[in-house]
């Protein structure tokens, strides 16, 4: 058996298994592969140019909305609304033109804003999407023609929230991982393939917010951490039974995805509620969760956090960007002369800093406890009025700016 079969053997087998078998710079779903905003490229620039990274290339005809972008090999994912419907995009990574388009959504601007806000999730040959109003959507990557639909609202009894659905489906082996909120049950895992329930979080009923899952094996328990606005939770991955929770009160909008390592669970939020550590234990099989600390050293509003090494990297509300130790929660250093608010992703140890509003640049920062050690800036092209949202996405040699209708790509490889 050659190299080529044994490469084809080896996909079949891990698609049967329902792993994902995307390449090892690709970026399949919110906060990349591992959901930690962590790329594992290397050879990236170091400094930019003066005018900053070369631009590749640019595209128009995404539509409204704060949806980032998905990588995977040729391909490039996102979502828009134009017109009466949201919409599900395919591109060409090459140059940015459409593959595919597919309506996924009607047309809602819940609190104001219009069109989708979650990054879609690719996992095979399978593409899973939410819309703002609460549409869950299956679509083959090949065409987009759809596999399954369902509804977080009418199916799973799930209470949108104020500004809307944000989650990013979380693909988990043979399920697809979403949060519907309410009575019935806050969390679902649904048969990816089918659509099919198999099994609602029936014990843990506190509605959604803006937080994406991310999935733990902790004590030997595979579980999904889930982050509300009452709750920090683990739910079993087996059979939804409620694992652990711990009472962490969020006010008016929980966002940032929750950080895991070595037993502990990081979270944090805007509007004053700042960050939480919490130790998760188990004895006899029964799990509990103890507060390592609360404090207001990180309030991240929706921009993200990041954990490298033993430090949490983010903008603080008030205090700047910010560099926190994981384990105790004392601030390392914080900035907030050199960048305003905004969101970030980390690869190759620098992160790539982007400033929501006004017209604010993109900032290439080392990712040290050091302090705030700048490599380069830009500003970017066709700035909408809208606030930068979308998180910044370093796949293949390539850093992705999404704007509103606009897509810009930047080729940032060493050369």
């Amino acid at each position: 058996m050659n190299r080529v079969q044994k490469l084809i053997l080896l996909t079949t087998i891990l698609s049967s298994l329902g792993v994902i078998t995307s390449g090892a710079h690709d970026w399949p779903q919110w906060r990349g592969p591992n959901r930690d905003d962590i790329s594992t490229e290397t050879g990236l620039l170091k400094d930019w140019p003066a005018a900053g990274p070369t631009l590749a290339w640019e595209i128009t005809g995404l539509g409204s909305g704060f949806s980032t972008v998905s990588v995977v090999g040729d391909r490039i994912y996102t979502a828009g609304e134009k017109k009466d419907s949201g919409f599900l995009f395919a591109l060409n990574s090459a140059d940015g033109k459409q593959v595919w388009s597919a309506k996924f959504g009607k047309a809602a601007d819940p609190g104001g804003f219009v069109g989708p806000r979650a990054a879609p999730t690719v996992d095979g040959d399978l593409l899973f999407a939410i819309a703002q109003s609460g549409e869950l959507v299956c679509l083959k990557t090949a065409d987009g023609a759809e596999v399954w639909r369902k509804s977080l609202t009418t199916d799973f009894g799930g209470s949108r929230p104020n500004w809307g659905y944000t989650e990013s489906p979380l693909v988990d082996g043979d399920k697809v991982m979403v949060t519907p909120g309410g009575a019935k049950g806050t969390v679902v895992a649904l048969n990816k393939q089918t659509g099919a329930l198999l099994w609602q979080s029936k014990e843990f009923t506190d509605p959604a917010h803006y937080s994406s899952l991310i999935v733990a094996e902790i004590d030997g328990v595979r579980q999904y951490i889930v982050l509300t606005p009452r709750s920090v939770a683990g739910i079993a991955a087996a059979d939804g039974k409620l694992l652990w929770r711990a009472p962490r009160r969020g006010d008016t909008a929980v966002i940032p995805t929750p950080i895991y390592a070595d037993n502990l669970v990081y979270v944090t939020s805007g509007y004053g509620a700042g960050c939480n550590l919490f130790k998760i234990s188990s004895e006899a099989g029964k799990f509990s969760a103890q507060q390592v600390y609360a404090n207001k050293v990180m309030g991240n509003h929706h921009g993200g956090v990041i954990k490298v090494g033993e430090f949490v990297y983010g903008y603080s509300d008030g205090k700047g960007w910010t560099c926190q130790n994981f384990k105790t929660g004392e601030a390392k250093w914080q900035d907030r002369e050199k960048l305003g608010k905004g969101c970030l992703v980390c690869a190759d140890g620098h992160f790539y800093l982007r400033q929501e509003d006004g017209k604010g640049p993109v900032v290439l920062i080392e990712a040290t406890p050091e302090g705030f050690k700048e490599h380069g800036r830009f500003n970017q092209p066709h700035r909408s009025n809208a606030n930068s949202w979308p998180h910044p996405v370093i796949a293949n040699g390539k850093l992705y700016i999404r704007d509103q209708d606009v897509l810009l790509c930047y080729d940032v490889k060493a050369k």
